[in-house]
Formats: C-alpha cells, sequence, structure tokens
C-alpha cells in the first residue's frame, strides 16, 4: 500500500482558507467604513440643511420684529389719534351744548317772566327769575319738560315781592340737562 502525506496540503488548504477570511474581513471593513462615511455625508448634509432653514428662518424672525414694531407704532399712533378725537368731540359736544340750551330756555320762556340767573354746573342746571303770576313760572316748567335738553325740572321755591307796586314771583328752578348727539331739527 502506498502512503500518501497529506499534511502539506491541509496547510496549504488553511492558507488559502486564511487568506480567504482575510479578504472577506477586508472587503467587509471596507464596505462597513464605505457606508458609514455614506451615512456620515447624509447626516451632516441633513444638519447643513437645518443650520441653513435656523439662519433663514432667524433672517425671517428679524424682518417680522421690525413689522410687528412698526404695527405698535401705528397701534400707539392710531390710539392717540382717537384719543385727540375724543377730545374734539367732547369740545365739540361742549360748544354747542350751551347754545342749545339757551336756545331752548328762550323758547320756553313766557312773555310775562324774566331770568336773572342761570348756572350749568356740568349736567346739572340752577334757574333763577322773576314772573308776574305763578302760572307763568308752571308754564316754564311745563316747556322746559317737553324739552329734548331739559329733565327732572323741580321748583326749589317761588316768593312773592313786591316792586313798584306789582306782586312779583321770584322763583328758584334746578334741572338735568340731557346731552344730545345731534340738535333736533325744530319746526319753524
Amino acid at each position: 500500500m502506498i502512503r500518501i502525506n497529506l499534511l502539506p496540503v491541509k496547510a496549504a488548504q488553511k492558507k488559502v482558507q486564511l487568506r480567504n477570511q482575510l479578504i472577506v474581513a477586508v472587503v467587509t471593513i471596507v464596505l462597513a467604513i464605505g457606508v458609514c462615511s455614506g451615512v456620515y455625508t447624509s447626516i451632516q448634509s441633513d444638519i447643513d440643511d437645518v443650520k441653513h432653514e435656523i439662519k433663514k428662518n432667524n433672517k425671517e424672525i428679524n424682518k417680522l420684529k421690525k413689522k410687528i414694531g412698526e404695527v405698535n407704532r401705528f397701534k400707539k399712533l392710531q390710539g392717540e389719534l382717537k384719543n385727540k378725537l375724543d377730545v374734539l368731540a367732547k369740545l365739540k359736544a361742549a360748544k354747542s351744548g350751551p347754545v342749545h340750551l339757551m336756545d331752548e330756555l328762550v323758547e320756553a320762556l313766557p312773555n310775562k317772566l324774566w331770568i336773572t340767573d342761570f348756572k350749568d354746573r356740568g349736567g346739572s342746571i340752577s334757574i333763577k327769575g322773576v314772573g308776574l303770576t305763578e302760572d307763568d313760572v308752571a308754564a316754564l316748567m311745563i316747556s322746559l319738560e317737553n324739552s329734548p335738553y331739559y329733565q327732572s325740572v323741580n321748583l326749589k321755591v317761588t316768593k312773592q315781592k313786591l316792586a313798584s307796586g306789582l306782586k312779583l314771583q321770584n322763583f328758584d328752578l334746578s334741572c338735568k340737562v340731557e346731552k344730545q348727539k345731534t340738535a333736533p331739527k325744530s319746526g319753524k
């Protein structure tokens, strides 16, 4: 029988097997490095995109802050103008109010009655005067009560006094003023 020594073949097979394993390991490491490099590049690209988006959004925020500042400035100006218009409206109402009060008083005044004192204290009116009879004072009160400007007409005092041989009625009235938005149109 012939004997064959197979030991060197096993050693050669082990060398080939080791070489193949090294090649597989190197290829695997190279592939892993390639995959990691690709993933890193992709993530870095995403980070750069997000940083660019953040920078763009910050610029937009700064622009909007400027616009908000302008809007706030315009709101402040609008408030100031509204206050000025309110003051002008109050001045206009205060300017025309006494004119209408006096006009209504003159229209309500009977022929035989005279006003000696008229005081306006912020919505409360005091009227003093002299009339020939109590009926004249009552007629004035009724006319004022029917006026759109005068309300709650009250007679405080009426006194009879003798002057130049005539019996005269001194009176003192109080009433409230109704603020009108627009002047009522008279029928005259």
